[in-house]
């Protein structure tokens, strides 16, 4: 490549904070309008367009994944979802690693890693690759014989001979017992899969029996599967830096992301961005070439604005970091907080209007009484007052409970002075 050519190739693209916005809801399914009609095609393009949908069946209102899908597909059928994950087999619940919902067809990219298991676990998982290879190595014998009891058939941990809940270590990941332990590790590895749901329970099965004949399974090299974790992580995020990539998608897996990038740029296929916004600072991000005439379209045209409700595990609100710095919005989830320290409520779910969250409700579900009951609703302070606005509010929140299968919205005393006339 020519000096001036390569000059004009490394010069990265500028975009306002409120184009980037736009590109970060649109890339995420939240933006314009919903498709009128959900299949199960609309399910696997969603999961293909976002990489991931985090699992989280905790039912306050509904499970957070479920949510995930209703905020981008509307009305969708759960039978449909069942269908894909138990059924047909072409999406997986997997841990990348928190519990998600993912293709079956990027089934090249988690062998990549599963074959390397653990030595695929970079170096911002902590001691959590040596303490695998000891777990690994002092347990064998456990694991030839949950890989025998697996052979008749799907089991739950507690139907496990070997079995015995023990007492462990705090932690964000601290297993139930030996056996629940090394199920976890087979999972990363490949050996099990988790085949369905006994209740709350996970019930495992082994990969080979589960897993369709028509899956890929040819080998990606660690640099292979790096480059594809990124480019997806990048088209799902609209910009990223290099911190956001990953932490999105897939967390813990890059060895060498800087290099992964670098090449990636010096292909083509990503470009560096700045946000042109005097408030924010100047950083490193990178946008896919296929978004760059979307972010431009978007910039000139924006989208009629929709009303969103998001969940807690959401892909859009992943990260505090991120919200803060393009949306200016804080979120904490307070149902990991204890009740006194909770600001506004157990279970809430950021308000997405167009490129803006613009405020949180605190629902939860009364199936009994037949009643979506809202505790409260907050506006952030530059939410817009207008009458629109708050009807577009209280109709997606009716949308909700149909799709709740409760036909009464409850509201609470807190509501903002300028939406009330709608939300009572």
């Amino acid at each position: 490549m020519q000096s001036a050519e390569r000059a004009r190739h490394d010069r990265p693209i500028t975009a306002s904070l409120t184009a980037v916005r736009r590109l970060a809801a649109a890339t995420q399914g939240l933006g314009g309008t919903r498709p009128r009609r959900t299949t199960k095609e609309s399910i696997l393009k969603l999961v293909r367009d976002i990489a991931y949908v985090q699992w989280d069946p905790v039912p306050i209102v509904a499970p957070s994944h479920v949510l995930s899908f209703w905020a981008r597909l509307g009305d969708f059928r759960l039978s449909d979802l069942d269908d894909l994950l138990w059924k047909q087999r072409k999406l997986l619940q997997h841990w990348i690693p928190f519990a998600a919902i993912v293709l079956t067809e990027d089934f090249p990219l988690y062998g990549s890693l599963m074959r390397r298991y653990p030595e695929s676990l970079s170096d911002s998982w902590g001691r959590q690759r040596e303490e695998a290879r000891k777990f690994l190595s002092t347990h064998d014998t456990l694991r030839k014989r949950v890989m025998r009891e697996l052979k008749a058939g799907p089991l739950t941990v507690a139907q496990f001979e070997d079995h015995v809940r023990t007492l462990r270590d705090a932690g964000d990941w601290a297993p139930a017992s030996d056996v629940a332990e090394m199920l976890y590790h087979l999972l990363m590895a490949g050996k099990v899969v988790i085949v369905g749901h006994d209740r709350a329970q996970n019930l495992w099965g082994r990969s080979e029996s589960f897993l369709p004949a028509w899956v890929d399974r040819h080998a990606l090299s660690a640099e292979e599967a790096e480059r594809l974790a990124a480019e997806k992580a990048i088209r799902a995020l609209g910009t990223a830096t290099p911190r956001e990539i990953h932490l999105h998608y897939i967390r813990g897996c890059y060895g060498d992301l800087s290099g992964t990038l670098e090449r990636l740029r010096e292909d083509d296929v990503i470009q560096r961005i700045i946000i042109d916004d005097p408030v924010t600072r100047p950083e490193e991000r990178y946008i896919h070439v296929k978004d760059v005439a979307l972010l431009e379209s978007l910039a000139a045209n924006p989208p009629e604005p929709r009303v969103s409700l998001l969940p807690p595990f959401d892909n859009l609100v992943y990260s505090q970091t991120r919200l803060n710095r393009l949306f200016g919005f804080n979120y904490v989830r307070e149902q990991f907080l204890p009740k006194e320290k909770r600001r506004f409520g157990t279970y809430v779910l950021p308000i997405l209007w167009g490129d803006q969250l613009i405020g949180r409700i605190d629902p939860r579900l009364d199936k009994e009484a037949g009643k979506l009951i809202v505790n409260a609703v907050y506006a952030e302070p530059t939410a817009p007052k207008d009458r629109s606005v708050a009807q577009a509010i209280a109709g997606k929140i009716a949308e909700l409970a149909s799709f709740l299968g409760v036909n009464e919205v409850a509201y609470g005393s807190k509501v903002p002075e300028d939406w009330k006339d709608y939300l009572r």
